[in-house]
């Protein structure tokens, strides 16, 4: 079963899609632009929690003393700060949704940057179950 990869591509994208509207309000000061990254962030983190449920049913199911089951939970360790961090990127802008403070774009700024490595991870992870 790998409902987990199929699932965790939609807060992946939705997250990094609220960064790169995070940057055009920054560029434009669209108030539009701000707000649709609010919007983002919000479905993006509910996804999140939807794709880490499937994902630790699929971590309990490798085998103790693994390395996929050593990378997988770094992995989720890792998956859980980046939600974190977007929701408190969300939390901070939502009284002014449609124009973010400095903090929250940067805030979602390390959450974007924590993904690559995290989703680098999964990818890890799964390519070293395939060996168990």
């Amino acid at each position: 079963m790998k409902i987990h990869r199929i699932l965790s591509v939609f807060p992946l994208g939705l997250l990094a899609t609220s960064f790169f509207f995070d940057l055009g309000w920054l560029a434009t000061g669209r108030a539009e632009l701000g707000l649709v990254a609010w919007r983002l962030i919000f479905a993006g983190v509910i996804g999140s929690v939807l794709a880490s449920l499937t994902g630790i049913v699929e971590l309990l199911r490798i085998p103790r003393g693994t390395r996929a089951r050593a990378i997988g939970t770094w992995h989720g360790g890792g998956t859980l700060v980046v939600a974190l961090l977007f929701a408190a990127s969300w939390i901070v802008r939502r009284d002014v949704p449609g124009y973010p403070e400095t903090i929250a774009i940067a805030i979602s700024g390390l959450g974007v940057l924590l993904t690559v490595i995290t989703g680098w991870l999964g990818s890890e992870a799964a390519n070293r179950l395939e060996e168990v």
